[in-house]
This record gives structure tokens, C-alpha cells and sequence, in this order.
């Protein structure tokens, strides 16, 4: 038996980065569109790259967070991040349970992929963002 047929696979739960309204600051959020109660939830978000003038390695500090449920269809405030890091890989890792079962997920938002050229509506928020699933 393969590792990842013992993985289970993460489906219906997105993260996005919006911008919050009339303002000039966005935040990471979490969608719980399961159909179950999520537990024990812990994100942790790390942001690294390089810069491109000097080419020199950059990484920001790890954040971690918790959230004890959501609810089916609950949207959660994770965290703000700020316009400066959108040129960095930016790594969410979602740990949850449902029931006693242990899931785990990457979000991965890549260099430049959040930028208001490419924000657009999305209804699970009701926000403009960029959003991964």
C-alpha cells in the first residue's frame, strides 16, 4: 500500500486572501464548505523567496493559530498579511479533525499570484481575493 492511500485527501476547504472592505489591508481566511464540523484546527503560515535585487534569501517568521470548531459553511479570520510578502511564496499548512480522523493540507499562494489585477469576487467570503482550494 502506497503513503498516500493512507493520507485522506482534503477536499472542500479553501483559503483566501481578501481585501477587507473600503480598506487597504487584506487577511487570510478559512472555509470550512464541508459538510462536517471541523476540530482541533491549527494553520501555520510562513512566508519565504528571495530578493530580487540582491538575490539574497528571505524568510518571515512562522505563525501559528488555532481555532477549536467550524461549524459547516463557517468562514474564520486567520490573519492579516501585508502587500510587502506577495512577492514571497506564502505556505499555509491546515491541520484539522473531523470525528478521529487526522487531515492535513498545503496552501500554497506562489510569488505574485495575490495582486489586485487578480482579485475578484468570491461569494463563500463576500469579499474581493484570491482563493485556493
Amino acid at each position: 500500500m502506497k503513503l498516500s492511500e493512507l493520507i485522506p485527501k482534503v477536499e472542500g476547504i479553501e483559503l483566501a486572501v481578501v481585501l477587507e472592505n473600503d480598506t487597504p489591508e487584506y487577511a487570510v481566511y478559512l472555509h470550512n464548505a464541508k459538510e462536517d464540523i471541523i476540530e482541533g484546527i491549527i494553520i501555520t503560515s510562513v512566508g519565504y523567496g528571495e530578493n530580487p535585487t540582491t538575490g539574497e534569501k528571505i524568510k518571515t517568521a512562522t505563525l501559528r493559530h488555532s481555532l477549536e470548531v467550524m461549524l459547516p459553511n463557517e468562514v474564520a479570520k486567520i490573519e492579516l498579511i501585508v502587500p510587502e510578502v506577495f512577492g514571497l511564496y506564502n505556505e499555509y499548512w491546515v491541520s484539522f479533525w473531523i470525528n478521529e480522523e487526522l487531515f492535513d493540507k498545503k496552501f500554497l499562494f506562489l510569488p505574485d499570484a495575490i495582486h489586485a489585477d487578480k482579485l475578484r469576487m468570491l461569494d463563500s467570503f463576500g469579499k474581493l481575493g484570491v482563493l485556493l482550494s
